[in-house]
C-alpha cells in the first residue's frame, strides 16, 4: 500500500514535469523566460559593470583668477584619477547650460585674487557647485575636489612655513599634526561589480522567477486547464508518450476542457508533487543561473567552500521561494493578471528596501517592517556577508534556515490554494 503510494507520488511529479516540457517546447515565449532571458540579465548586467571604478567623471572649471596657484589646482584636478577637467568655461551661463545638459556634473569655480590672497594669508575659498541629483556622481566629485584641494592647501601652508625658517618636517606636523589612517574592510578597491553587480543579479533574477511563478501555474487557470492538469497528473491519462498537440487539444472523452466538472478527491500530496514536476524545469534552469551568478559574484580572493555553499543554497531557495510567491498570489486571486501585478508590486522596489545602496537604519520603522517581510534583503545580507566580508557561515546559517521554511510553507499553501481553484471550476478563465 505505501509503495503504491510512493509510485503515485512520483508519477504525479513525472507526468506533471513530462506535461511542462511539452508545453515550454511548444511556446518560445515561456520558454525565453525560463532559460534565454536570465541567462541575458545575468551576462547584461555584469557587463554593464564591466567598468569596476568609476573614473574620469567630467567637470568644468571657471579659472577667474589665472595666476600660479589656480593653474596648479586645474593641474591636480587634471591629474585626479576620478576627475577630468572637460573643458574650461568663460561664464557661469556656460558652465550651467553644460551642467543641463549633462556635459559635465560639476563646475570648480576660482574667484578672482585668489593668487593675492593666499600670498596675503587671506581665506581663499573654492566654489564647487555640483549636480547633487547623482548621488554617486556627487560625491565622488565632492570627495575627489575635497582631496585635491586639501592637498594644495597643504602645499600652500608648508611652503609659507619653510619661507619662515621652519624645517619641512617640522612644517608637515605644524600643519597637519592629527592625520587620519584610513584601513578599508571591504572592497578596499571600490569595485562597482563587488558592490552592485553581483546584488543586482539575484535581484532581477528574483523578479524574473517570480513572474515565471505566476505565469507557470496561472496559465491553467487562464485557459481553464487546471482541472485537467490535474487529472492528467494523477493517473486519468496512463501514455506520457503522447505528442504535445495531444496535450494541448484533446482532453478525457474528447470533451472541451471548460466543460470538464471539477476534479473529486484532489489529494494535497499529489498537488505537491505535481507542482514539483510543474516547476521542475524552471528550478532546474535558475538553478543552473545561480551558479553563474555566484561564480561572477565570487572575488579574486579565495573564499571558503562553506561561503560559497551557503550562498548558493539561499540563492536556490530564494529562486524557488519567488516560484511559490508567484503561484500564490496568483491563484489566490484566481487571475493571472492580478497575480502579475502582485508580483511586480512586491519583487520590482524590494531592491530599494534590501539595505544595499541605502542605509538599512536610516530608512523609517514601516520602511524596516517592510524590508524585513521580503525574502530578497535576507538573502542579500548573506550573500554580502559571506561572498563580499567573508564573515563565518554560522552568521548565516539562521538566513539559511528561514528561507528553507518559508520555501516549504509557500510551497504547502500553494498546494492547498491550487485544491481550492480546483474545487471552484466556474472562476477559471480570470484574466
Amino acid at each position: 500500500m505505501r509503495l503504491t503510494k510512493l509510485s503515485r507520488l512520483g508519477n504525479a511529479f513525472l507526468r506533471s514535469a513530462a506535461y511542462e516540457r511539452r508545453f515550454l517546447a511548444k511556446n518560445p515565449w515561456d520558454f525565453s523566460m525560463v532559460v534565454w532571458i536570465p541567462l541575458a540579465t545575468v551576462l547584461l548586467i555584469w557587463w554593464i559593470f564591466s567598468q569596476i571604478q568609476i573614473t574620469d567623471l567630467p567637470i568644468g572649471v571657471i579659472d577667474n583668477d589665472r595666476g600660479p596657484v589656480a593653474n596648479t589646482a586645474v593641474r591636480y584636478l587634471e591629474a585626479n584619477p576620478n576627475l577630468t577637467v572637460k573643458q574650461l568655461y568663460h561664464s557661469p551661463a556656460a558652465a550651467e547650460a553644460a551642467i543641463l545638459q549633462r556635459d559635465i556634473y560639476a563646475v570648480v569655480i576660482i574667484p578672482e585674487d585668489f593668487s593675492r590672497n593666499i600670498s596675503s594669508s587671506k581665506p581663499a575659498p573654492i566654489i564647487l557647485q555640483v549636480n547633487a541629483q547623482y548621488g554617486t556622481h556627487s560625491g565622488i566629485i565632492q570627495t575627489s575636489v575635497q582631496s585635491v584641494i586639501g592637498t594644495l592647501s597643504a602645499g600652500v601652508e608648508i611652503q609659507r612655513l619653510v619661507k619662515q625658517g621652519v624645517a619641512p618636517s617640522q612644517a608637515a606636523i605644524a600643519y597637519s599634526p592629527i592625520s587620519i589612517q584610513r584601513i578599508s574592510l571591504f572592497n578596499a578597491v571600490t569595485d562597482y561589480q563587488q558592490f552592485l553587480a553581483s546584488t543586482v543579479i539575484p535581484a532581477l533574477l528574483h523578479i524574473l522567477a517570480m513572474v515565471v511563478g505566476a505565469t507557470t501555474i496561472g496559465r491553467e487557470l487562464r485557459d481553464k486547464r487546471i482541472g485537467r492538469w490535474y487529472r492528467f497528473i494523477d493517473g486519468s491519462r496512463s501514455d506520457l508518450t503522447l505528442p504535445s498537440n495531444d496535450i494541448e487539444a484533446n482532453t478525457l472523452d474528447n470533451v472541451a476542457s471548460s466543460q470538464l466538472p471539477a476534479p473529486k478527491n484532489v489529494s494535497v500530496l499529489v498537488l505537491i508533487f505535481g507542482l514539483l514536476g510543474k516547476y521542475f524545469w524552471p528550478i532546474l534552469a535558475y538553478s543552473i543561473w545561480a551558479i553563474l551568478a555566484i561564480w561572477l559574484a565570487a572575488p579574486q580572493q579565495s573564499i571558503a567552500v562553506s561561503s560559497i555553499i551557503a550562498t548558493y543554497l539561499g540563492l536556490v531557495l530564494l529562486m524557488m521561494l519567488s516560484f511559490w510567491l508567484g503561484a500564490l498570489f496568483t491563484l489566490g486571486s484566481y487571475s493571472l493578471r492580478m497575480g502579475l501585478s502582485a508580483t511586480g508590486f512586491i519583487s520590482a522596489p524590494s531592491y530599494a528596501f534590501a539595505g544595499v545602496t541605502f542605509p538599512y537604519i536610516a530608512i523609517s520603522d514601516s520602511a524596516q517592517h517592510w524590508s524585513d517581510a521580503l525574502p530578497l534583503t535576507h538573502y542579500l545580507k548573506l550573500h554580502i556577508a559571506q561572498l563580499q566580508m567573508q564573515a563565518p557561515v554560522a552568521v548565516s546559517l539562521p538566513i539559511v534556515y528561514g528561507l528553507t521554511l518559508a520555501t516549504l510553507i509557500a510551497m504547502f499553501l500553494t498546494a492547498l490554494l491550487s485544491k481550492r481553484a480546483l474545487a471552484h471550476p466556474e472562476r477559471w478563465g480570470a484574466r
